[in-house]
């Protein structure tokens, strides 16, 4: 068995040297060695590096050093080494002292070799040896040994590669013959050499020099353990993702940078990479590709960097690809799988712009192959540049080979795109809780189609199962859209009660408060207008100042300037209400938690006519715009629900000199962040300029119902209690709020305050109120209600 291993090893080793060798002209470009007026690339030149260096390398590298070491290992020609797998490209086997007569044959007692001046250096050839000359040492030890093993292989590299290096060298006539190595110890290192026990093997060379003085291992043997740990040490580096080891060891051996040596070259490239220095990694694969001959090993190199290099980088390396015998190209085997990652890539940067052939490349593959993932990704690249048809066809494609949520998703956002919202609720129901994405997706299609122009005539059971996932997802946006849509149809009750609910679960929410004010003026509710204008004063002009609403009583034709919406259809009954958010049987004994009832909706069977809006419908870089008009920008978004690009708006608006626009563009702001459940930065932007004592005031409260809300629906009913009884220090409690505190309290099991709380709340006529000392009964006596 070992001698089938030391034979695979020894031919492995001689390709090694023979590819080492074959790369000294590369060698000599990439060290800089060549002729001065070539200039030298930045690739390999390990160097450059020391273990402290940083990306930019160092500038005192001494170039007369690594050209004596790529000396050491170039120099000799072409021929074939005996190096084990794991050694570097062949070095010349330096000279050892004359072993003693009892441990080795006279064969290898011969004089020390001169030395011999590299062939690729500047300075002048020395003169030719005359036939007198002494000849050199040669160091038959690894040749004694390959022959006392029987190993013809190794004998015959070994003996190929001391011609190379000594031409006037002779072998023995029978290499076989050659006499055994006396000196067991010797052939015992060797042996931990080719097993790769680099440790013993320093210890057994430390043992016997402590034991005899006067022994000296050979050169070519030491010469070899070094490279061998070097490598062991930069796998291991690599392995353990210690790249800047990397780096430094390749550094400090550079006679492994070499095409023999691949591995090394793919770890110390990505080595680079990792450490920040992209263009020295694609500059490692460069150098292979320029130098490397192996087919497989080029390949393998595209491969791998195009894991860990960008798409253009990339395209510099497929440029040096080589034409094959047959006429095609030399990465045709890959191309079909770079095209896959590039458009992924360009996936997640719409502005990167891939070359039409990798998509034409992936599109024909998608037709033939009929991959639904080849599918999506072409989806996925056209939505991300707005090609919404050419998205929608690939992702109808991707569903019809594979239904799935990811495909839905991106089918649904197209639709969304060119205003069929229709379509992509329905195709989203399905997948509405795979994920956050999905449902955010469904509700964005939900909000769409609710607010459709000309209107769609839905059915019921959509229009029902709509409203549930909205009370659910407690979705603001939704729930605003149906009181418009109730407006349209004058169903103002109803209207009311989704308004009602919008600002239950979002307080700041202007949009739906203004719906809300207006519906009740048409309702004659003089306090519930009264009420609200008190709540938004300060913060919403068009409430406080509501102006004649006569334009929109039922039957109006023309919308009004914010907001109302008209009758357009005659009004139709509502469907069969919806039942409330939470129903519960209790047991006796039995471990409830109940959570707060959302009033019940009705639903509508006609759409709406969506709210005209002025000024900022289009998409514009709010950054440009002078800070007074950023600011009314900002303020318009918030009127068409799009709190995050009034956030971007307001900012602009905070780089006013004006103290009047900071101040309101910190208020703008923060009331955009808590419209998109942002309660955190809302409180930060509140303190980017300085705030009157009502504005901040207001800002506190709704901060904290927000918080109060937000623990109640994570079941932190203590925690949802202080954030209640923060804000009841600021502004009188409202009866929603009085509910939820009443609700936390039956949780908590303290079923008397939760029984006083609805009681006060009930006598105000609140059916919230009244069902939860519905649900205090249950749970105190169940009997009796039974």
């Amino acid at each position: 068995m070992k001698s089938s291993l030391v034979a695979v090893s020894a031919a492995v080793v001689v390709a090694t040297l023979v590819t080492g060798l074959k790369d000294r002209a590369a060698l000599q470009e990439r060290f800089g060695l060549g002729s001065a007026g070539k200039p030298a690339p930045e690739l390999m030149m390990m160097g450059r590096v020391k273990p402290t260096d940083g990306p930019a390398g160092n500038p005192e590298f001494n170039a007369q050093l690594v050209a004596d070491k790529i000396e050491a290992i170039t120099s000799p020609p072409p021929a074939l080494d005996t190096s084990e797998p794991d050694a570097a490209a062949s070095q010349p086997a330096a000279s050892q002292p004359a072993a003693p007569q009892t441990d080795a044959p006279p064969a290898q007692t011969v004089a020390q070799p001169a030395p011999v001046t590299p062939p690729i250096v500047s300075a002048p050839p020395a003169p030719q040896q005359t036939a007198a000359a002494p000849q050199p040492a040669v160091d038959e030890s690894a040749l004694r040994y390959f022959a006392s093993r029987g190993d013809k292989v190794r004998l015959q590299a070994e003996i190929s590669r001391l011609q190379a290096l000594y031409p006037n060298w002779v072998p023995p006539a029978d290499p076989l013959a050659v006499p055994q190595n006396g000196d067991k110890q010797l052939e015992a290192m060797w042996q931990l050499y080719s097993d790769g026990r680099y440790a013993e093997l320093r210890k057994a060379v430390a043992d016997r020099q402590a034991a005899d003085a006067g022994w000296q291992p050979p050169t070519d043997l030491l010469d070899r353990l070094d490279v061998a740990e070097a490598r062991a040490r930069l796998v291991n580096a690599s392995d353990l993702k210690q790249y800047a080891t990397v780096v430094d060891t390749a550094a400090a051996t550079p006679s492994l940078l070499t095409c023999s040596e691949i591995d090394i070259l793919w770890r110390v490239a990505e080595a680079f990479i990792q450490t920040e220095r992209a263009q020295r990694g694609q500059d490692a694969y460069i150098y292979i590709l320029k130098n490397c001959t192996n087919p497989a090993e080029r390949q393998a190199t595209v491969e791998k960097a195009s894991t860990l290099l960008a798409y253009q980088p990339m395209q510099a390396l497929l440029a040096l690809e080589r034409p094959a015998a047959d006429g095609s190209r030399e990465f045709d085997a890959i191309r079909d799988n770079l095209a896959r990652r590039f458009v992924a890539e360009g996936n997640d940067d719409p502005n990167l712009a891939v070359a039409p052939d990798y998509i034409a490349r992936l599109e024909k593959l998608a037709e033939t192959e009929g991959l639904a993932s080849d599918a999506l990704l072409l989806g996925w690249y056209q939505l991300r540049r707005n090609n919404d048809a050419d998205a929608e066809k690939w992702f109808r494609a991707a569903r019809a080979k594979q239904d799935s949520a990811t495909a839905s998703q991106g089918l649904a956002l197209a639709l969304i795109a060119r205003k069929a919202p229709e379509e992509a609720e329905e195709v989203m129901f399905r997948w509405r809780t795979d994920s956050e994405d999905a449902t955010s997706t469904y509700l964005a299609a939900t909000a769409n189609l609710m607010a459709l122009q000309p209107p769609a005539d839905l059915a019921e059971d959509v229009l029902h199962r709509i409203a549930g996932e909205v009370i659910a997802r407690k979705y603001v946006p939704t729930a605003q859209q149906f009181g418009w849509y109730a407006r349209s149809l004058n169903q103002f009750q109803t209207a009311a009660r989704w308004f009602e609910t919008a600002l239950a679960w979002k307080p700041d929410d202007e949009p739906s408060a203004y719906g809300l004010v207006i519906t009740r003026e048409q309702l004659s509710d003089r306090n519930g207008v009264l009420d609200l204008q008190r709540a938004w004063a300060g913060r919403s002009s068009r409430i406080t100042n509501l102006e004649d609403t006569s334009s929109l009583m039922p039957n109006a034709l023309t919308p009004p300037a914010k907001g109302g919406l008209a009758a357009q259809q005659p009004q139709r009954p509502p469907a069969e209400p919806l039942p409330a958010e939470r129903r519960v049987t209790l047991q006796p004994g039995a471990e409830v938690v109940v959570r707060a009832a959302r009033p019940a909706m009705e639903t509508m069977t006609v759409p709406r006519v969506p709210r005209q809006t002025r000024g900022c419908s289009t998409t514009i870089d709010a950054g440009q715009l002078k800070p007074a008009d950023a600011l009314s920008r900002g303020w318009c978004l918030m009127d068409i629900n799009r709190p995050m690009e009034a956030i971007s708006a307001f900012e602009a608006a905070l780089q006013s000199p004006s103290r009047k626009v900071r101040e309101d563009a910190a208020y703008g702001q923060s009331l955009a962040y808590l419209r998109a459940g942002l309660s955190g930065n809302a409180a930060v932007a509140a303190t980017k300029a300085p705030q009157n004592r009502q504005r901040a005031a207001e800002l506190q409260v709704a901060i904290l119902a927000d918080r109060a809300l937000s623990a109640f629906d994570a079941g932190r009913y203590r925690e949802t209690l202080i954030y209640l009884d923060q804000r009841a220090q600021l502004q009188q409690e409202r009866i929603d709020l009085m509910v939820l505190r009443g609700y936390c309290y039956l949780n908590l099991k303290m079923y008397g305050d939760a029984t006083r709380i609805f009681e006060a709340a009930a006598a105000t006529g609140s059916r919230d109120a009244a069902r939860g000392l519905a649900d205090v009964r249950n749970v105190t006596h169940p009997d009796t209600n039974n």
